[in-house]
C-alpha cells in the first residue's frame, strides 16, 4: 500500500475501477499513515470515523460501476480555514479553536460532490497571516525535506498553507486545499517540492474561506503532478451564485494532451528582470536560467520583460493586507461566537480581552496598524494611495501580455530556511522576503502554478513559478506539465515514517 500512496491520483483511480484495491482499503491506509507523521504535524483534526464511513460508500459505487467522478474515493486534505461542516474549523487560532461550521466551504462541497474522501484539517499560521506554518497554537508545520543535526531544529515548510504541503508531500492524501493571499499555495508547494496553483480570482468559490483579505484570497491547489492539480482544478471551479466575487462563466474543463506529444514552438516566455532581486540564492538564479534555456531550445522565444511596480507590490501589499484585516477581524468580538474571555465588568472590557487572549501578536499588530491607516487622518495618504500603487501594478501585467503569453519567475528566493534562522526576522519580515515573487499575482488577480524542478546541493527542492494573463489556466498548466516533462522531478523526500 505504501507504494500506492506515491502514485498519481489517476493511476490510483484506475486500481481502484479495476477493483485491485478499494477505496476502503486505501483510505484505511492514508489515515494510519496520517498518524506515522504526527511529528511533522500536519493535521489538526483527522476525520477517522466519517472518513472510512465515506470510503465504504465510495467501494459501494465502485462495485456497482456507478463513480461518481475519477476522484472519487480519493484521500484529500483541506486547510483549516475552509468551513466543513459539523467538523472543528479552527484557523490555528484560540479565538475559533471550539467552532464548528453547519456548512462547506464551495471547494470542499464540491469535491464531496464528486466522491473525494476528507481525512483531515490541515495545519496552517494563525489566520493565514504568515509565511512558514510557525504561527499555529498547535505548534509549527516541519519539513519533510532536508536533515537538521539539531534535534529542536528543522526545516520549514513555507506557509501559510504548510500543513496542506505536508499532507501531500507524506503521501497522507493525493491532494489538499490551501489558500494563497500573497503566495500561501505556491511558497509551500515550492519548499516542499510539489505543484502548487493560485488559479485567477473568482474562477474557485470563497464562499466558506474564512477570510483574511477579501480582495485577494483565493483557494489554492497542492497536489504532487500537474495532471492531479487539473483534476482537481476541474471539479473545485465554476460559478457559484452565493459568492459575490465568483466569475459569471461556465468552466470548461481542462483537457492536457501528453506532455511529449505537445509542442511550445513560437511560444512567447517573459523573464521579468525585476524578480532579478536582492536577496535571491545563486542555486535558484542556476535553476531560473536552466529552464528558461531548456524552454528556449524547445522552441519557445524567451525575452527579457519589465514589470516597474513589482519592487512596490510588497509595501502596497502590506498596506492592503492589514486593512482588510482590521475589518475582517472585527466580527471577533467574544459575543455572538468564537472565544469568549470570563470577563463580566463591561462589554468593552470583555471584547478588549477576548481579543487580546484570542489573538496572537501577529493578528493583533496587524489589526492595529490596519486601524491606523484607516483614521480619517491617515485614509487617503495610505489606503487610498495603496490602492492606486495596486492598479499600477495590475497594469504592468495587462501591458506585458501584448509581448509575452506566460512569466517565468522564481517561486521563492531560496530553498527552505531552517526554522532557527526563519524566526530570527519578524512575521511582517519574513513576509516581506517569501512573498515576494507570488505576491504580485494576487494584486492583479492573474492565475499562477508553482512547479518543482530539482533539488539544490543540499537536496532541497527549488521551484520555479509560470504566471500567466487572467483565465489562462489551459495554457499556463499545459507548459507546467511540459517543464515537469522535461525535468523529471522526483516526489520521493527520504523521510522516516
Amino acid at each position: 500500500m505504501d507504494r500506492i500512496l506515491s502514485l498519481n491520483m489517476h493511476l490510483v483511480n484506475k486500481l481502484l475501477q479495476d477493483n485491485v484495491i478499494s477505496s476502503t482499503e486505501l483510505i484505511r491506509a492514508c489515515l494510519e499513515r496520517a498518524k506515522n507523521i504526527k511529528k511533522y504535524n500536519p493535521f489538526i483534526t483527522i476525520i477517522d470515523n466519517v472518513a472510512i464511513k465515506q470510503a465504504e460508500a465510495s467501494t459501494d459505487r465502485y462495485n456497482k460501476r456507478k463513480a461518481l467522478s475519477e476522484l472519487d474515493g480519493l484521500p484529500i486534505a483541506i486547510k483549516d480555514n475552509f468551513c466543513t461542516e459539523n467538523i472543528k474549523t479552527t484557523c490555528a487560532s484560540k479565538m475559533l479553536e471550539n467552532f464548528i461550521p453547519k456548512y462547506n466551504a464551495t471547494p470542499y462541497a464540491n469535491l464531496k460532490s464528486a466522491g473525494a474522501i476528507l481525512v483531515g484539517k490541515t495545519n496552517l499560521d494563525q489566520f493565514a497571516m504568515g509565511s512558514g506554518t510557525v504561527d499555529s497554537i498547535y505548534g509549527p508545520t516541519k519539513n519533510i525535506w532536508g536533515y537538521s543535526d539539531n534535534y529542536n531544529d528543522f526545516f520549514i515548510t513555507g506557509g501559510s498553507s504548510g500543513g496542506s504541503a505536508i499532507a501531500v508531500a507524506t503521501g497522507t492524501c493525493y491532494a489538499a486545499i490551501g489558500s494563497d493571499t500573497g503566495g500561501s499555495t505556491r511558497n509551500p508547494a515550492s519548499y516542499c517540492g510539489l505543484v502548487g496553483l493560485k488559479p485567477t480570482y473568482g474562477l474557485v468559490s470563497r464562499l466558506g474561506l474564512i477570510p483574511l483579505v477579501n480582495s485577494m484570497d483565493v483557494p489554492g491547489i497542492l497536489t504532487r503532478t500537474v495532471d492531479d492539480c487539473v483534476s482537481v482544478l476541474n471539479i473545485v471551479s465554476g460559478y457559484d451564485s452565493k459568492d459575490s466575487t465568483s466569475l459569471m462563466r461556465q468552466h470548461r474543463k481542462i483537457r492536457l494532451p501528453p506532455a511529449n506529444k505537445m509542442s511550445i514552438k513560437g511560444l512567447k516566455i517573459g523573464i521579468p528582470i525585476e524578480y532579478h532581486c536582492e536577496y535571491l540564492s545563486a542555486d535558484v538564479l542556476d535553476v531560473w536560467d536552466e529552464v528558461a534555456n531548456l524552454l528556449e531550445e524547445s522552441g519557445a522565444i524567451v525575452k527579457e520583460v519589465s514589470l516597474p511596480n513589482t519592487e512596490y507590490s510588497i509595501v502596497c501589499y502590506s498596506i492592503l493586507n492589514q486593512c482588510e484585516v482590521a475589518s475582517n477581524m472585527a466580527r471577533y468580538d467574544g459575543i455572538e461566537f468564537g472565544f469568549r474571555a470570563d470577563e463580566n465588568s463591561s462589554t468593552e472590557k470583555l471584547y478588549a480581552t477576548t481579543r487580546s487572549l484570542g489573538f496572537n501578536e501577529v493578528v493583533r499588530n496587524r489589526i492595529l496598524t490596519g486601524n491606523y491607516f484607516l483614521l480619517t487622518r491617515n485614509y487617503e495618504k495610505y489606503f487610498n494611495q495603496a490602492l492606486k500603487v495596486r492598479r499600477l501594478i495590475s497594469n504592468d501585467f495587462d501591458n506585458i501580455w501584448d509581448k509575452v503569453q506566460l512569466l517565468l519567475t522564481p517561486t521563492t528566493l531560496s530553498t527552505a530556511p531552517l526554522y532557527s534562522d526563519f524566526i530570527k526576522k519578524t512575521n511582517r519580515d519574513q513576509c516581506a522576503v517569501q512573498d515576494y515573487c507570488t505576491q504580485p499575482a494576487n494584486m492583479a488577480g492573474i492565475p499562477a502554478v508553482s512547479i518543482p524542478i530539482k533539488l539544490s546541493k543540499t537536496g532541497m527542492p527549488i521551484s520555479l513559478q509560470l504566471l500567466g494573463r487572467n483565465l489562462s489556466e489551459p495554457m499556463l498548466l499545459a507548459v507546467a506539465k511540459f517543464i515537469e516533462y522535461l525535468v523529471e522531478f522526483k516526489h520521493n523526500p527520504k523521510y522516516i515514517v
